[in-house]
């Protein structure tokens, strides 16, 4: 496995690799820089498991306690859904800017970051790697930025569908499914153009 690491390591730009000998896999996922995201081996060559940080539900809200957006990748009852984002809101708006960004909270680990007036927070095992999490949050706060361009919160209001659009492009059932921005963001662009081009087709006139 050194061997096969030393030849393999990640190279600058976003992306994955995964690299075999017989049944034993191992793999990266890595960021823009080359810093890697992510990493495992696997036995039984279910490598994709072995990146995968599960994720709870992600919640988007104010600085004022609105909700922006939630997602949920647990099966919960509304009112339970509900009573949860309260009693989070509350925790996280109540902590001083200087403390840490990580609050155990039941079974489960909050983990959370605010940009401009949003805070982005998800939920995550206790044994889940925090840090990687927080990369995971910042991914998705570039990838937004990348399609609104420089992204606030009022296109998160106006243009949710969007969000959610993008949301589901980089994370599937709580675990990471796409590295690349460019993939992902390319994916929603693509439906925009076929949105525009159905609408077209629509508005003209039937001869």
């Amino acid at each position: 496995l050194e061997e096969l690491r030393f030849k393999s390591a990640p190279v600058p730009g976003e992306g994955s690799n995964v690299v075999s000998y017989g049944s034993v896999s191992f793999g990266w996922l890595w960021g823009q820089s080359g810093a890697v995201l992510g990493s495992g081996f696997s036995c039984d060559g279910s490598i994709g498991k072995s990146f995968s940080r599960r994720i709870h539900f992600i919640l988007l809200f104010s600085r004022q306690g609105k909700l922006r957006l939630q997602k949920w990748y647990t099966t919960l009852p509304d009112k339970e859904k509900k009573k949860i984002i309260r009693e989070i809101v509350q925790i996280i708006l109540s902590r001083n800017q200087k403390t840490s960004s990580f609050v155990d909270w039941k079974d489960l680990k909050l983990v959370y970051k605010r940009y401009a007036s949003l805070y982005f927070c998800c939920a995550i095992e206790d044994q889940d790697n925090e840090l990687l999490t927080l990369e995971v949050v910042h991914r998705y706060v570039e990838l937004l930025d990348r399609y609104f361009g420089n992204v606030c919160e009022l296109d998160i209001i106006f243009n949710f569908e969007k969000a959610y659009f993008i949301l589901d492009e980089f994370i599937i059932g709580g675990e990471v499914q796409e590295t690349s921005k460019r993939s992902a963001v390319k994916a929603i662009e693509d439906s925009d153009m076929l949105q525009e081009t159905v609408e077209e087709y629509m508005n003209k006139p039937a001869f």
